[in-house]
């Protein structure tokens, strides 16, 4: 699966074009705000974008001002911002990203109290864990034998490696078909 979604963003990267609402020569990833990210204000293109470079030999070594700390969990890469962001009335300075987004690391430990001011609904809820989405966006397209679907969503969970804390940010997905 995840070999799958890493072809399906290098594919995107790829068709970035009018359709994708993003023109290569002219996209700075450096210019895009880690709380846009989070807080589900970019596109998909944008997202893969910004991901790419930070993975690729041209990513400065503080990318978007950021420097990767040990997250305790081997599905998330964790930094640490140069400066605290506001994101959801929070401000944090811990974000992780996931196999699909950014996450901001907030302080306070009742994901469901999170979840309920940002109109999400709880998808998995027990004692000790929590996690809900909400859609932001859901499209179909195509081009020539490719179809796709994108889907942006808002999602909150709590996880063991961050006790006391929620994690709050967006998912960017991608599905060919």
């Amino acid at each position: 699966m995840m070999k799958r979604r890493i072809l399906l963003f290098a594919i995107t990267t790829a068709l970035a074009s009018p359709a994708f609402g993003q023109d290569e020569d002219d996209f700075d990833p450096s210019t895009v705000r880690i709380a846009d990210l989070i807080e589900c204000k970019a596109d998909v293109p944008t997202y893969n974008g910004v991901a790419f470079w930070m993975n690729s030999d041209e990513a400065p070594e503080h990318p978007l001002g950021m420097t990767m700390v040990e997250s305790g969990n081997p599905f998330v890469s964790q930094y640490e911002l140069d400066a605290p962001i506001e994101v959801f009335g929070y401000t944090t300075q811990i974000v992780v990203f996931t196999n699909s987004g950014p996450m901001a690391v907030l302080d306070t430990p009742d994901a469901a109290a999170v979840a309920k001011a940002l109109e999400i609904k709880p998808a998995y809820v027990t004692e000790a864990k929590f996690m809900g989405e909400r859609i932001i966006s859901e499209t179909e397209e195509s081009e020539g034998d490719f179809k796709w679907k994108t889907k942006i969503s808002l999602n909150v969970s709590n996880v063991d490696s961050h006790p006391g804390k929620t994690l709050a940010g967006c998912s960017y997905g991608i599905d060919m078909e």
